[in-house]
C-alpha cells in the first residue's frame, strides 16, 4: 500500500519535515511511504522545498543585520519573509513600537535573488513582525522596473485586506489603539500613492494585508498574489499525489476551527475527498468543537500532554503505528 504523509507542522514542537519522518518511520516497513510535507504559506514554507541552501545578511524588523536563509535551483528562488523580518527576530522583550519595524529586508533577499539571476521567484509570507504595506521592501528592490521581466509568486497565509491588516494584526504585534490608527492612516495614505503611481488599487485586493500588507506592495510590482497553500500544493504537484496514493496521512499541531480556513489539514481532506482517497489525520490536540470526517487521533488523548511535549517525537510515531493498524483492520472488514 502506497501512503502518502503530508502533515503541516507541530507549532513550537517539530517541523513539518520531522512529523512526516516520524509518521514514516512507524509504518515503513510494512508500506511504501512518500513524504511531502506542507506549510500554508507561512513559517516553514522554506522548508517544505528543502530549506535554505543560501545565506544573506540583510536588515532585521528593526535594522539590526540578521542571517536570513533562501533558496536557490537553476532560476528559481524560495524565499521565506519571516526569515528577514518575521515577528520572532526581535529579541528585546520591552518592544513596544510596530511603527517601526520594517520589511527592508526581505526586499534585500528579493533584490539578492534577482540580482543572482532568479527568473522565478516563490515568496512564503506569515510571522511578519511589520505593519508596513510593502513599503520597506520595495525600497529596498529598486529600481523597480527590473521586476517586470520576472516572475514573482506570493504565497499568502490569510485574506485580510489591506487596510484592515492593521486592526487585525496590530495587537498581535503589541500596537496600541492609538498606534492601529496611525498605522491603518499610514496603509490608507501608502494605497493612494501606489494607486496615483502604478495605478493599481491594493484595497481591492484579496489577501493584500498579508504579512502586514507586504503581499499589497509587491502586487504592485506585478506579483501574483496566492492562497498560500494552494501555491505551496501547486508548486508540490500535491494533487496528482494524492490521487496516486491509497491512503493519505495529514495532521498539525492543533486541529480547530480555523484548520478549515485554507489550512493544510482541512484543504488536504478536500483534496482527498475529490480524489477519493482515504484519510488518517494525526494531531497534537483537537477541539472539542470540532468533528473530522475521517478517523482522526491524538497525541493529547493518546499518550498525553506531558509526553507529547517532551517526546513529540516517539509520540507521533507511536500513535500513527495505532491509526494504520485501526485503518488496515477496518479497511479489509470493508
Amino acid at each position: 500500500m502506497k501512503v502518502l504523509i503530508a502533515p503541516d507542522k507541530f507549532k513550537g514542537t517539530v517541523s513539518a519535515t520531522e512529523v512526516a519522518q516520524s509518521i514514516a518511520e512507524a509504518i515503513v516497513d510494512s508500506h511504501e511511504v512518500i513524504i511531502q510535507p506542507l506549510a500554508d504559506g507561512g513559517e516553514g514554507t522554506l522548508e517544505i522545498f528543502g530549506g535554505g541552501n543560501k545565506i544573506s545578511v540583510v536588515a532585521g524588523p528593526l535594522g539590526k543585520p540578521v542571517k536570513a536563509s533562501w533558496r536557490l535551483e537553476g532560476k528559481s528562488a524560495v524565499i521565506e519573509m519571516a526569515q528577514a523580518s518575521g515577528l520572532h527576530l526581535i529579541q528585546d522583550k520591552s518592544f513596544a513600537n510596530p511603527i517601526d519595524a520594517s520589511t527592508f529586508g526581505t526586499g534585500e533577499l528579493i533584490r539578492t535573488a534577482l540580482e543572482r539571476g532568479a527568473e522565478d521567484i516563490f515568496i512564503g509570507l506569515g510571522g511578519s513582525a511589520s505593519i508596513d504595506g510593502g513599503l520597506g521592501a520595495l525600497q529596498a528592490m529598486r529600481p523597480l522596473k527590473r521586476y517586470s521581466s520576472i516572475e514573482i509568486n506570493v504565497a499568502c497565509d490569510v485574506r485580510t485586506g489591506f487596510i484592515e491588516c492593521a486592526g487585525v494584526f496590530g495587537p498581535q504585534k503589541g500596537a496600541t489603539d492609538t498606534q492601529i490608527r496611525f498605522l491603518e492612516n499610514r496603509l490608507r495614505r501608502l494605497a493612494q500613492v501606489f494607486h496615483e503611481e502604478r495605478n493599481i488599487d491594493v484595497t481591492s485586493l484579496p489577501m493584500a494585508g498579508a504579512a502586514g500588507g507586504l503581499a499589497g506592495g509587491l502586487a504592485t510590482v506585478g506579483a501574483n498574489l496566492q492562497s498560500g497553500f494552494e501555491a505551496v500544493s501547486e508548486r508540490v504537484h500535491l494533487v496528482d499525489q494524492i490521487e496516486d496514493a491509497d491512503l493519505v496521512i495529514t495532521g498539525e499541531g492543533e486541529v480547530n476551527e480555523s484548520s478549515f480556513d485554507g489550512k493544510v489539514v482541512g484543504e488536504v481532506l478536500k483534496l482527498s475527498k475529490l480524489m477519493s482517497t482515504p484519510v488518517l489525520v494525526i494531531a497534537g490536540s483537537i477541539d472539542s468543537n470540532v468533528r473530522l470526517p475521517v478517523p482522526s487521533y491524538s497525541l493529547k488523548e493518546h499518550v498525553g500532554l506531558e509526553e507529547a511535549f517532551s517526546a513529540p517525537a516517539k509520540s507521533i510515531a507511536k500513535i500513527s503505528m495505532k491509526a494504520l493498524d485501526d485503518w488496515s483492520v477496518n479497511h479489509s472488514k470493508g
